[in-house]
């Protein structure tokens, strides 16, 4: 089985991160899956956005958590990037999943809960990805260990979001519940896949943008690679396979 390309935050070298255009593009470089973070609205309404702030990607400044999502929808996310993109909204979960359900990509999904504890962000993204009848196409990550734990009661394709080493990790995953691990380019070791297939964990690598951190992930046979520039992974996953 090939590599998975799964375009970070979209083709977010090219359009801005986590929205629309940025999801379109990676569809059409040849993404085979989309990543996306998620926070929750004041009114508890699941938001793609990475910060726990407005201030790099809108055109206002705040916490994110303070404001309505009728409030975020009439900010720009899109002018910082580039001129051209400029109006760009603020997307929900929901128009996320009506955009990409008739379309073949699978979905990862970031639970931004590592520094605010949202109430019930679980089960509220649960419960939308299973009115779209989007749970087989969706991997739920995070960085937060519980919240791993809570989710294992309910959904199948979970990723425990790793930057550093840990001891005993595979162990751990699978006693958290998860049957993935997300882990930063740099962690990646070849005895750590052995032990992954073993235990059939699988590993996903990110941000991966450079060619030869690309070409690591595919002789070591990642399940994924996570990307800003997915038409570059696409391209070398594909010569690879054909030389």
């Amino acid at each position: 089985m090939s590599v998975e390309i799964i375009a970070h935050r979209g083709a977010s070298k090219y359009a801005p991160e986590n929205t629309l255009p940025s999801f379109q593009l990676a569809y059409e470089l040849g993404a085979d899956e989309i990543e996306t973070d998620i926070h929750l609205t004041k009114d508890n309404i699941p938001v793609l956005i990475h910060d726990e702030t407005i201030d790099r990607t809108t055109n206002h400044r705040g916490y994110f958590k303070d404001f309505t999502f009728h409030q975020l929808k009439s900010l720009d996310a899109g002018n910082w990037f580039a001129k051209e993109f400029a109006g760009t909204p603020i997307l929900s979960l929901e128009e996320l999943l009506t955009w990409i359900k008739d379309k073949h990509l699978s979905l990862t999904i970031k639970l931004k809960n590592n520094k605010i504890e949202y109430a019930h962000i679980e089960e509220i993204v649960y419960e939308m990805l299973k009115s779209f009848q989007m749970l087989d196409r969706t991997t739920i990550s995070t960085f937060n260990k519980a919240s791993v734990k809570r989710l294992s009661h309910t959904h199948r394709n979970i990723a425990l979001l790793l930057s550093k080493r840990e001891r005993n990790l595979i162990p751990r995953v699978k006693e958290l519940g998860a049957n993935a691990i997300h882990i930063k380019h740099s962690l990646l070791k070849l005895h750590l896949i052995k032990q992954s297939k073993q235990e059939k964990i699988s590993v996903r690598v990110y941000t991966v943008n450079k060619a030869r951190h690309m070409l690591k992930c595919i002789k070591y046979r990642c399940s994924g690679i996570i990307t800003d520039v997915p038409d570059k992974a696409v391209s070398l996953r594909n010569f690879i396979k054909h030389h």
